[in-house]
This record gives structure tokens, C-alpha cells and sequence, in this order.
């Protein structure tokens, strides 16, 4: 195992803040595209980031922290090279108090399947300041061997240290993308999600409150990026970047949220100031013209291996969400089988959908197109555990001292509940599953290879995909996440617990319901290779990395994937 310490990280950080630091010292803007001297002062603590890359062009984004108002004019560059020697095009971009002082540039110019290195200056009296250096990469054309990827998810502040990003930084060769799938950050304030545990490890969140308007959307942005691991990873590759509920609130849909109540304003208004302050913070590119602002969907190709196509399953489609919780919590256990047969009549209506029909019918034509033009993989950056988990019966897999010793009345009512063998999640795609069918029809007919990344459940999972009719569809691999707590926390002693739920679930090979850590990706035309590691405690400063699990993707002779252990 590889030790690392918050030392390394904020020695590889003030590496790259130094390097910048001593070019502001000895290089004037001459050589860059000029623009307009403020007359502040200004500082990039928040770093640099790109994301979304296309074959010619990638998004550059930095913020900066002005010791005034008024707009200003920032310099950026991009180079072929590290030394930043080899300039490859250069601009000058405006930003003010209406994007909270954040800037994205949508860098063209490029050449496809290339590492550049980008950084941004300003113009003072004193000199010019200068951000840290960032690297990016451009998406590859047709040829390609591989694709070289991670998937993160749940990165909960209060939880703990970000030691997923600092190591993602460390990967030597660099990644071709770091892939996001939501709760980047979570909207609690210091008593909710967390607080506790943010408390103990001065990492409480900021506005303390729970944040409902775009002031504070905004300023919780302004956290997060401040953390150098996190800072770290944005600076070594381009992120793909989608949201979860967190974003804007617990469990939202279309038309609300669990944690939204209306005291506290129209969903609506709070729904879209999440997702300015997102779009403004975030490297991603803004949806096209006349799109609605939340349909954050798109697609990018990686030469001929793979198409990955990012859904968006909150915001603009999803129907009202139906709980367990909220449905059977009330309710003697003779009256739950009951109420229990009439909430699965509601979750099978054909009404209800994840996505809504206008995603529904695009993510049809882009699994027709990617593989009517010969990529080898339909992968899916999904929010939300698509296969069908039910949970182990508890009643016969724990002992009568371990169902003891659970306290949380939840977990209480979970172990009756399981006794019913009914889909444990609502908030996954088992409560929505003929849209779920849908998808696996589109999927089946494009002829599509369908790999299925996942986050949300702070859990690994490698699943393989079937449709009502038992056919393979396709298969699913759920992250962990970067520090927000596993189901397992909450069922201490349970050691078998992974286990209990892939005996439980012919869809679910395996299971690891506790640790935190990332998800390393590897895509041949032939095979996908996907690597679960696990970082060390998270509540401390130190920690190590270990591989935990490691499974091959292949294709039947009839295109399906199949899934195996190595």
C-alpha cells in the first residue's frame, strides 16, 4: 500500500502554485493576450479546472477572489506543453459580480487525443498575478487502444477528508477523464448530514445553514473548491461532470424534493439558482441556446471505444418520488403487506419516468448513432442503481444479537421489511421500472454494449443488468463514495454483509457497502477493466490506498457484456 499525508498533498499543490507564482514574478502579459489592468487586487485560491472535452476544443474554468467590485478582465493560455513553452492559443475573457466571479472559456483550436496545459493572469499595477497550472486533455479520434478514466461520487465535506481526489491526482500516467456523477456537494447545514463529524474535524459547512438561494449555492461552491485535494484533482485531468439530488436538495424531482419544504420558497426558483450557481462553478458547458438550463445531457466519444452519455435523472424528468418511508413508517406490520401491494402498483404506472420523454427519446437516437458509427461501448455516466436490489432477509441472515443491537428505529423497520422481498430503494430506478424498461428496449434495439456507471449509494457494486424477461441487458458498476458513509456504518458487526445482498439479488455479483475511495476505468474495444480501491480512514489526516476488487467486461458472441472476477 502507498501512504500519503495532507503534507504530500499541499507540498503537490503549493508545487503547482509555485511554479505560477514565480512565472507572475518574471513575465509580464506581453506575451499573452492582453487585457485591461485592475486596479485591485486579486488571488485564484479556488484553482483551475476543465472538463467536458471534444475532439478540438475543452472547457477552462478559474474564479477569482477580487479585493473590489467591477468587472475584470482575465488573460488565459493554453500550451502543448508542460514547460508552457508551446503556446497553442491564447484570449482574454471578462467576469464580474453576475457569475459570482467565476470564468469558463471554451477553448477551440485543439487537436484531437492531445495533453495541454492551460493557466489564467490578471493584470494589476503590481504585475501580473497568475493562476496555478492545470492540465487537460482532448478526446481521441478513431484508432485508439484504450480509454484511462476514474469515477467518483458523494463527496459530503463534513464526512471527512478528500483523500480520493489527492490520489487521483498522484495517478501516474495521468487519466484521459475524471467522471463525476453527482453530490459533488451536499446542501446540509451544520445540524444536518454530517454536521457532527464536520464539527470534530473543522470541515463544518459553510454558509452555516442549509442553503437554499443562490448566495448560497454560490458560497458553498466557494468551500468545496477551496480544498487543495479537490483542487488538485481538478488541476490533473478534465472532469465529466453530472449532478444528484445534493446539488440542489435531497431527493429531488421535477416538481420538488424531500428536503425542500415550502416555507422555505418556491422549488422552482431554489431548483434553478442551484443550477446557475452550478453552471457558473462547474467546468461543464452550458446547454445549447433555447435548451432549458437543467438539461445538463450530453455525450462524448473517446475515438471508437467508447461513447459515454451523460444522463440527467433529477431535475428535468423525474417523476414524484414515492418512499418506503413515508409510506409504510405509521403502519402495524399486519397492515404493511397490504399498503405495501398498493405502493408497487404506483411505482410500475408506465407515467412515471426517470429521464421524461424528450431525454428518453435522445438517449434513443445516441445509442443508435454511437453504435451505428462503430464504438464499441455504450457507457452511461448514471446518478442512481439501475439493476434490482432487494435487501437480504434480515430476519434469517442476522442474528437475534445483531438485530438487537441495531438502534435506528429505520434500520428497525428495515429488518420487517426485508421479509416482503420488494425492491429496497424507491429513489433508484426500481421505482421507476417501466422507464427502466424503456431504456433497456432502446438499448436492445441500437444493439448496444451498455456499461452502466453508477453513484449515489456511497457502496461498490458490480451488477449485471436484466430486463422482466430475464435478458441481459448490459452491466452496472457503482462506485463508492469520496467520503460520505456506507450502509454498513449503520449495521456494525455485520461482516458478510456485501454478501448477504448478492445472495440475495441474481443481478448483484458483489457488493462492499463500507469504506470510501474511487473507481479506476480502463476501455479496449474488447474489454472493460474496473478497479475498486478503497482509501484509509477518512476522519484522519494520513492515509493509504488498497485495491479491494477488480472485475473484466466482455462480450458474448452475440454483443452483450459479461461480467467476471479477476
Amino acid at each position: 500500500m502507498v501512504k500519503f499525508t495532507r503534507r504530500s498533498l499541499f507540498g503537490l499543490a503549493g508545487g503547482v502554485a509555485g511554479s505560477a507564482a514565480s512565472l507572475s514574478a518574471c513575465q509580464s502579459l506581453s506575451t499573452e493576450a492582453k487585457a485591461q489592468p485592475y486596479r485591485g487586487g486579486v488571488d485564484f485560491s479556488h484553482g483551475v479546472a476543465s472538463g467536458d472535452p471534444l475532439q478540438t476544443r475543452v472547457i477552462l474554468w478559474t474564479h477569482l477572489s477580487p479585493s473590489i467590485g467591477g468587472q475584470i478582465d482575465i488573460s488565459w493560455s493554453v500550451y502543448a506543453d508542460k514547460a508552457l513553452t508551446e503556446k497553442v492559443v491564447t484570449g482574454v475573457i471578462t467576469t464580474g459580480p453576475e457569475r459570482d466571479y467565476t470564468a469558463k472559456v471554451d477553448a477551440t483550436g485543439l487537436r484531437p487525443g492531445q495533453d495541454y496545459y492551460y493557466r489564467f493572469a490578471v493584470e494589476t499595477p503590481a504585475g501580473p498575478v497568475v493562476s496555478p497550472i492545470g492540465r487537460t486533455r482532448t478526446l481521441p479520434e478513431a484508432g485508439i487502444e484504450s480509454v484511462r478514466a476514474a469515477m467518483v461520487s458523494c463527496s459530503n465535506y463534513p464526512f471527512g477528508y478528500f483523500h480520493a481526489y489527492q490520489a487521483l491526482a498522484q495517478i501516474e500516467p495521468a487519466l484521459d477523464v475524471i467522471i463525476h456523477l453527482g453530490d459533488y456537494l451536499y446542501e446540509y447545514g451544520p445540524d444536518g448530514y454530517g454536521g457532527e463529524t464536520g464539527a470534530a474535524l473543522a470541515r463544518a459547512h459553510i454558509p452555516p445553514r442549509e442553503i437554499t438561494n443562490l448566495a448560497d449555492y454560490r458560497t458553498r461552491h466557494a468551500q468545496y473548491k477551496s480544498d487543495p485535494a479537490l483542487q488538485a484533482a481538478h488541476a490533473a485531468a478534465p472532469w465529466i461532470c453530472t449532478w444528484d439530488d445534493h446539488e440542489s436538495a435531497n431527493d429531488a424531482y421535477r416538481t420538488g424534493a424531500q428536503n425542500h419544504d415550502p416555507s422555505e420558497g418556491d422549488w422552482t426558483e431554489r431548483k434553478q439558482q442551484a443550477v446557475q450557481a452550478y453552471l457558473e462553478w462547474m467546468p461543464v458547458r452550458d446547454p445549447k441556446a433555447g435548451a432549458p438550463r437543467d438539461a445538463l445531457w450530453r455525450r462524448f466519444d473517446f475515438g471508437d471505444v467508447i461513447s459515454l452519455i451523460c444522463l440527467e435523472t433529477r431535475l428535468t424528468g423525474r417523476s414524484e418520488e414515492i418512499s418506503w418511508s413515508a409510506e409504510l413508517s405509521d403502519l402495524a406490520p399486519e397492515d404493511m403487506p397490504g399498503k405495501a401491494k398498493s405502493v408497487m402498483q404506483r411505482v410500475q404506472d408506465p407515467a412515471r419516468t426517470m429521464l421524461g420523454p424528450a431525454q428518453e427519446a435522445w438517449l434513443a437516437g445516441e445509442l443508435k448513432d454511437s453504435v451505428a458509427t462503430g464504438k464499441s461501448w455504450q457507457v452511461l455516466a448514471n446518478q442512481v442503481i439501475m439493476a434490482t436490489v432487494r435487501p437480504p432477509n434480515f430476519a434469517q441472515t442476522l442474528s437475534p444479537e445483531q438485530i438487537e443491537a441495531i438502534t435506528s428505529p429505520f434500520l428497525k423497520g428495515l429488518v420487517g421489511f426485508s421479509q416482503m422481498s420488494l425492491p429496497m430503494n424507491l429513489d433508484a430506478w426500481d421505482g421507476f421500472p417501466t422507464a427502466r424498461e424503456r431504456l433497456y428496449t432502446a438499448a436492445r434495439t441500437a444493439g448496444a454494449s451498455l456499461v452502466t456507471l453508477t453513484g449515489d449509494t456511497h457502496t461498490g457494486w458490480a451488477n449485471t443488468l436484466k430486463d422482466k424477461q430475464d435478458n441481459v441487458r448490459g452491466v452496472e458498476f457503482g462506485c463508492t463514495s469520496v467520503t460520505s458513509p456506507g450502509f454498513g456504518v449503520y449495521l456494525p458487526g455485520v461482516e458478510d454483509l456485501g454478501e448477504q445482498f448478492a445472495d440475495a439479488n441474481d443481478q448483484v455479483h458483489w457488493h462492499d457497502p463500507l469504506g470510501n475511495g474511487f473507481t479506476l476505468l480502463e476501455f479496449s474495444r474488447n474489454a472493460v477493466l474496473t478497479t475498486y480501491h478503497k482509501v484509509s480512514d477518512v476522519r484522519a489526516p494520513d492515509y493509504t490506498v488498497r485495491q479491494v476488487a477488480q472485475f473484466i467486461t466482455t462480450r458474448t458472441e452475440g454483443g452483450k457484456p459479461q461480467l467476471e472476477a479477476v
